[in-house]
């Protein structure tokens, strides 16, 4: 009764559902534009966080802004860089890992 529930019959790809896939794909220079669309828009974001920080600094040492603000405006903005950063460094073994690769 178990393995009923679990298991579930595998549907065939049918050729409507390549021609879709097929038809999505971008052209290189499309897949670059976007891709670097996407990293321009994430910097800006980072750029955002790090300027948000130290607008409610600035606000704490005048008295506008509770500690706590600062605080979480600092953690995210920490964690935004070390995304960047982690994301950064798969980029470069990526491009290292093919690099070495022979043809």
């Amino acid at each position: 009764m178990i393995q009923n529930m679990l298991l579930t019959p595998i549907t065939p790809i049918t050729s409507a559902a390549l021609q879709q896939t097929t038809a999505a794909k971008a052209t290189p220079a499309e897949a670059t534009d976007s891709f670097a669309s996407f990293l321009k828009t994430a910097l800006d974001g980072v750029a955002a966080q790090e300027q948000n920080v130290h607008k409610v600094t600035d606000q704490f040492i005048v008295g506008q802004a509770d500690i706590n603000d600062v605080m979480i405006a600092s953690s995210k903005a920490e964690l935004s860089l070390s995304l960047t950063s982690q994301v950064r460094n798969k980029v470069i073994e990526a491009y290292q890992e093919i690099m070495r690769t022979q043809m």
